[in-house]
């Protein structure tokens, strides 16, 4: 059975040049550890959301020349599929691994999303503050934090609800970024602990009706 631990050289697949030859090392070298993820980390995200958690990894379908940066596996109450709903997400960059709660632009109705956020955040916003290594990103495929969720005021944090519908692409995006070099050293146990500690303290936001 494939390992779920990602090392230097699973990184390294990102600096490989050309769309065809990029997609045959994800397919070799990345997908099938995305997919043990899956399978490890599906029924305890389950258990901590108390709803259906179907794993969906990422196929790129869509691309036809420019290879893609990331790839990843999502994790949603639909078996159908994830854009459309709320998702947590681990994502495998050059420079790092992310573990992602998002609301994307495909968001079957973010207008109802944002709202049910602005009304929980007073309570949920300062239990987000404290959570370990928890940030802001500005959109899905950024390998940058735009801010540590400790370095906001539960206000601002309860305005990044706006930009879900402030622009047809909004989106929100919170999680915790790993650098490749320390995740190079982890084990699959470590993979593990980190994306369920992640998710676990993002729990309520998956609920979020």
């Amino acid at each position: 059975m494939p390992s779920s631990a990602f090392g230097a050289a699973d990184f390294r697949v990102f600096d490989v040049k050309g769309f065809h030859t990029r997609m045959a090392a994800i397919r070799s070298r990345v997908r099938p550890k995305l997919e043990a993820l899956a399978r490890s980390l599906a029924p305890a995200i389950q258990r901590a959301t108390g709803e259906p958690a179907h794993a969906h990894v990422a196929r790129h379908a869509r691309r036809t020349v420019n290879p893609p940066d990331d790839t990843w596996v999502a994790f949603a109450g639909s078996e159908r599929g994830y854009k459309k709903h709320p998702h947590f997400k681990v994502a495998v960059s050059r420079n790092c691994v992310r573990f992602l709660f998002e609301i994307g632009p495909e968001h079957a109705d973010k207008r109802r999303w944002a709202a049910a956020w602005k009304k929980s955040a007073p309570q949920l916003a300062p239990v987000l503050r404290r959570a370990k290594g928890l940030a802001w990103f500005k959109n899905e495929h950024d390998e940058q934090a735009a801010a540590p969720l400790s370095d906001l005021s539960p206000e601002t944090l309860a305005a990044l609800g706006d930009e879900l519908t402030r622009t047809r692409d909004g989106q929100f995006v919170v999680g915790r970024a790993v650098t490749a070099e320390e995740a190079a050293r982890w084990s699959e146990a470590d993979y593990r602990a980190a994306a369920l500690e992640t998710f676990r303290a993002l729990a309520p936001l998956f609920r979020l009706r």
